[in-house]
């Protein structure tokens, strides 16, 4: 025997996997590679939520309608959610890299555009731009950094800040958003919560290029181009009515368009099964809805992100245009909650779901429900004599609540998922969700702004209005919770950690 044949046991054990392969960076270049789509990550994630807080100002300095105001913050993630999985196969055809360039460098512009609109049609065009570019930018990411870490321990550690860099971006948003606003930088107001993605997006751009490494899927699948068209023209269908038909007092072309969506939901559902027999490439294997526990899971997604969405739309315009207070003070309103997430978060996934399964979501559900009822009715019972303290007790609550749900949901929709269908199906919950948010403030909108024309612009009876409608869905996802399977344990042939 050689050498290499009396190698011990443990060096044998110890030997990288003969079909795993070898990392592309390693060592300072790879660190700064994740570092670079990390960075674009969080510009992202703060990106949908840091217009909120700047909605009155903008409302104020371009003079946009109420509708205007939903496509702003709506536009973004339904474009995001429909260029999502078209954008990951673009990466898997063309490259990781030159896609990721290609959406950070429109992304870029798309947020000089943002900044330097001067009507609401130009700045809703310019975000429904943004969305479509961080489709094809987002991808990418995770892309790159399954390529950059092959050992599954690294690559879960990486994928642990991906998870947090998320969670930090949604709490800093509304307050760097405020913060930007209140100060005015170079007396620029609003816009620089779009320009500041100007230097850091030439940035990332340069030491992208330099760092990335060029890679692309050795078996890619191909791009359903009329699934894409499919969708976008449904999605269109639904979404236009409802933002736009209450500012043209429901015309009957708006129930035409919202009747007309459904078959062409229904010719998207067609599109996709046919390509799946023909090519196996759709953008939504329909396989994926075999499972009970994915169907009723991104119905609970889409639903819940859906609704707090809307919420928290509704809630900013109260605070500044109803309550009258400063963008600093809605900003940091925001602050309770925000702990209350982190805290519910970090003790679910790892503490709570383990013993007590789907009950966990459960009762997120039903406690946020509560929080958005009970601060619907302290707004109806102090009107607007409420103050940013007399919010903090149910802010907190409803914190926990989420963050008993934004955490293990996505374990249950994906639990019965078998490995070779899971690309699909993590991108579908995640368009899902974006949908679910453009949707959620259009339907919340309906109940708030017709509220405001109903009571002559009284913005306590319509948050009021638009809190109850909140709360009672919420109930109605909770009793869905039931339909998921009692605990998130995967098969053996399931993606561990999914």
């Amino acid at each position: 025997m050689d050498a290499q044949t009396n190698r011990p046991a443990r060096a044998q054990a110890r030997a990288p996997e003969p079909d795993r392969p070898e990392p592309l960076l390693t060592g300072r270049a790879r660190r700064i590679a994740v570092l670079v789509v990390l960075t674009a990550f969080f510009m992202d994630i703060l990106d949908g939520t840091i217009v909120n807080v700047a909605i009155p100002s903008i409302q104020h300095g371009i003079g946009a309608d109420y509708a205007s105001i939903q496509w702003i913050v709506a536009g973004y993630a339904l474009t995001f959610a429909l260029f999502l999985i078209p954008g990951g196969r673009l990466g898997d055809i063309y490259g990781y890299k030159t896609m990721f360039l290609i959406g950070m460098a429109g992304f870029t512009v798309a947020s000089a555009l943002c900044g330097f609109s001067t009507t609401g049609t130009g700045l809703v065009a310019a975000r429904l731009f943004q969305g479509a570019m961080a489709a094809i930018m987002v991808p990418q990411i995770m892309s790159m950094i399954q390529i950059l870490y092959v050992d599954p321990k690294e690559r879960a550690h990486i994928s642990a800040y991906y998870g947090g860099i998320a969670g930090l971006a949604s709490v800093l948003g509304p307050i760097l958003g405020a913060l930007l606003v209140a100060s005015s930088l170079f007396g620029l107001g609003w816009r620089m919560i779009f320009l500041v993605n100007v230097p850091v997006g030439i940035i990332a751009m340069i030491v992208a290029w330099f760092t990335l490494p060029a890679a692309r899927s050795p078996h890619p699948l191909k791009l359903d181009i009329a699934g894409t068209i499919l969708a976008l023209l449904a999605m269109s269908l639904l979404t236009f009515p409802l933002i736009q038909g209450r500012e043209q007092g429901w015309p009957l072309w708006g129930f035409a368009m919202i009747a007309l969506s459904l078959p062409a939901f229904v010719l998207f559902a067609w599109s996709q099964r046919r390509r799946d027999r023909i090519d196996g490439s759709p953008l939504v294997v329909p396989r994926l809805f075999h499972y009970r526990s994915f169907t009723v899971g991104i119905l609970i997604a889409g639903s819940f992100f859906g609704i707090v969405g809307g919420f928290f739309l509704t809630q900013t315009l109260y605070m500044q245009l109803g309550l009258g207070f400063s963008v600093l003070e809605a900003g940091l309103t925001g602050i309770p909650f925000s702990l209350g997430v982190a805290v519910a978060a970090g003790a679910s996934g790892p503490l709570l779901v383990p013993r007590f399964g789907r009950l966990v979501l459960t009762t997120g559900c039903f406690v946020l429900a509560a929080s958005i009822g009970a601060l619907g009715l302290t707004a109806d019972l102090l009107g607007h004599a409420m103050t940013p303290w007399d919010m903090i007790p149910t802010l907190i609550v409803g914190g926990i609540g989420m963050g008993l749900i934004v955490s293990p949901v996505f374990n249950f929709v994906l639990v019965d998922v078998p490995v070779r269908h899971a690309g699909s199906a993590s991108g579908v919950v995640s368009a899902v969700g974006q949908v679910g948010t453009a949707m959620g403030i259009a339907l919340t909108g309906v109940v708030f702004f017709g509220r405001l024309a109903i009571t002559n612009q009284d913005f306590v009876s319509a948050f009021v209005w638009s809190t109850g409608f909140g709360a009672a869905a919420l109930v109605l996802v909770g009793f869905l919770t039931f339909f998921l399977p009692r605990y998130a344990r995967p098969r053996d042939d399931v993606f561990p950690g999914h």
